[in-house]
């Protein structure tokens, strides 16, 4: 029962927001009574952090199911964020502004995780396209990985519809190929930019 409740909370947290929904408003959606939902979770904030850990674990499931298929460097950070788009397009706020908004606390300590995985993440894709050929030799990996994170972090803790958010992360990452690709990494980039997004 505990697994369900997240599971549902989480859904109706992320499509009508996190402020908005009620103890309430999940007992009816679900057909169970609030003492049942307290019974698991001894307030909403509990539940918040539980559902946020569970989205957590399916983006970074999402991420090693792309990182597996082995595409190129450029490629696959393209796929990464085609599935981002995929996995929050039924949401009209940003997940991350809202729960920036309301709960600084979980947001906080969400985006620590998510901090330490996306720079070892960025870190790795950075590499692996200098051996491909794709990305500039001399790149200073660190500094490229930090502006890319800052940003990735500043568009979605400061951009309230998630359709803008789309876009600029787009944006952001077309910004941060060319800054730098080689021509062959160009070429790579521009058969990317081709693809509907």
């Amino acid at each position: 029962m505990k697994d369900k409740i997240i599971k549902k909370a989480t859904e109706m947290f992320l499509k009508l927001g996190f402020k908005s929904v009620t103890m309430d408003d999940i007992a009816c959606e679900m057909c169970i009574s609030k003492k049942t939902i307290y019974k698991y979770f001894h307030n909403k904030e509990v539940l918040i952090e539980e559902g946020t850990e569970i989205v957590h674990q399916n983006i970074h499931r999402m991420m090693d199911e792309i990182l597996s298929k082995d595409y190129n460097a450029i490629k696959e950070n393209f796929e990464i964020r085609n599935s981002f788009k995929e996995m929050f397009q039924s949401f009209d706020h940003s997940p991350a502004y809202q729960l920036k908004k309301h709960y600084p606390d979980i947001y906080h300590k969400m985006m620590a995780k998510e901090l330490e995985d996306c720079t070892q993440m960025f870190h790795q894709n950075i590499i692996k396209g200098i051996k491909e050929g794709l990305y500039r030799e001399e790149t200073d990996v660190d500094a490229a990985v930090r502006f890319y994170y800052t940003l990735i972090f500043s568009i979605n803790e400061n951009t309230q519809l998630e359709r803008e958010v789309k876009i600029l992360e787009a944006k952001a990452l077309e910004y941060h190929t060319r800054a730098i690709a080689t021509p062959k990494g160009l070429e790579e980039l521009k058969i990317q930019l081709q693809n509907p997004i």
